[in-house]
């Protein structure tokens, strides 16, 4: 384990018990090699994970955890844009030039006319507020907001155990915080 790397810690727990639930669930509909080999859906579905490099745990990981990771915790890094602004208007100036002086003389006014102009700003910042906020309807990982999305006892029994899990590990998580 990466014990001073959270995301890495966390996230090799939220895999795993992603890695768990899609097991089950795929075990469950395809119970012997031979009704794999007779589905063409999934016949084709195996042609593109070996040449395109794609697989169920894969997809279901970046489409949750990871884009939350990334998407959710991006306005307290890059909110305040002088702490990262996202472009700069000038190249870093040379030596023994008018600019090389100001930059040496008045950091501040030097720094000031590099970064991204106010309407980019508000426009970044916005954005980057955007992205960062929850939806009010939004179903987490491990949760569903309809009973319908399957009938199948062992599934379903998979899924509930698959969010139990997670559940232990946001515990987890909280109680390092």
């Amino acid at each position: 384990m990466i014990n001073d790397y959270p995301y890495a810690v966390d996230g090799l727990e939220i895999w795993s018990t992603i890695e768990t639930w899609v097991t089950q669930s795929c075990s469950f509909y395809y119970s012997s090699d031979e009704t794999v080999k007779n589905d063409t859906e999934i016949q084709s579905s195996w042609s593109e994970v070996k040449n395109e490099g794609h697989a169920c745990t894969i997809i279901t990981w970046i489409a949750s955890a990871f884009h939350a990771a990334v998407n959710f915790g991006q306005y307290p890094y890059v909110g305040y844009l002088p702490k990262r602004p996202t472009v700069s208007r000038q190249f870093k100036p040379e030596p023994s030039t008018k600019e090389y002086d100001e930059l040496e003389n008045d950091l501040d006014l030097a720094f000031l006319k590099t970064i991204t102009a106010q309407f980019q700003t508000l426009l970044g910042v916005s954005f980057i507020e955007v992205l960062s906020r929850h939806s009010t309807d939004e179903i987490y990982l491990g949760q569903r907001d309809t009973a319908e999305w399957a009938t199948d006892d062992e599934p379903l029994a998979a899924f509930e155990r698959f969010g139990k899990k997670l559940a232990e590990i946001e515990s987890s998580i909280m109680e390092k915080d």
